[in-house]
């Protein structure tokens, strides 16, 4: 049995939850982005007081590293570092765009498309990645512009579920008949099962070495 707490401030939503055995069985969540620092902690504390659980009772720290939001992803690192050094439990940490894809194919249950997760990076940028149906990546990731030439040579041969905020903008410029826009609210899901299996592999990172992952240099957003 594992109990687990993920952390996810990356994206405009931040959500916290206590997984059970990779199912959430309690969460908290707050959609207004320049409150995830103030959201953060309290969060946690409200969490744990519902689940009856003693903090130091939880058997890991999970965190998305990102890409994401800059301030976002430097609160949520903070406090699970913080978190996993004072209670000298496992730090978990989760690529953002592997978490979105994983979610997008427990969403379709398509096992023969690619999946291709974006998040909003103003303007037409995005941060993006792509991966097949076992969640290998094939693209790296990436800070993309987009325009209306974006993956027009592997949309040729295959069915692409693209998600995320960053998708919104290419959907209106990508008209591929294989091009599929699906949005999914199930990243608690997929993040619980996701840390359960890093966390039964003993898939760690080391509390002092590890540091987001943002993929460019910093502009605010």
């Amino acid at each position: 049995m594992s109990i687990i707490l993920n952390i996810d401030t990356a994206q405009e939503t931040a959500f916290v939850c206590i997984s059970e055995n990779g199912l959430p069985i309690f969460i908290a969540e707050n959609h207004s982005q320049k409150d995830h620092a103030s959201f953060l902690h309290p969060a946690i504390d409200e969490l744990l007081k519902k689940a009856a659980i003693s903090i130091t009772e939880l058997d890991a720290i999970a965190v998305t590293k990102g890409p994401g939001s800059y301030t976002g992803l430097r609160v949520g690192m903070s406090a699970a570092k913080g978190l996993a050094y004072t209670l000298q439990k496992p730090l978990i940490t989760i690529s953002t765009l592997e978490l979105m894809a994983h979610d997008m194919l427990m969403t379709t249950g398509d096992k023969e498309s690619m999946n291709c997760p974006m998040i909003d990076a103003r303007r037409m940028e995005v941060f993006t990645a792509m991966y097949d149906s076992n969640l290998k990546e094939t693209i790296p990731p990436s800070a993309l512009i987009l325009d209306d030439n974006t993956f027009a040579d592997t949309l040729k041969n295959n069915r692409i579920y693209f998600t995320g905020s960053g998708s919104l903008k290419f959907q209106h410029i990508c008209k591929h008949e294989n091009a599929k826009f699906i949005q999914s609210n199930n990243l608690k899901i997929s993040m619980s099962d996701m840390s359960k299996i890093m966390f039964d592999i003993n898939l760690f990172n080391d509390i002092a070495l590890v540091e987001p992952d943002y993929l460019k240099a910093y502009k605010a957003f």
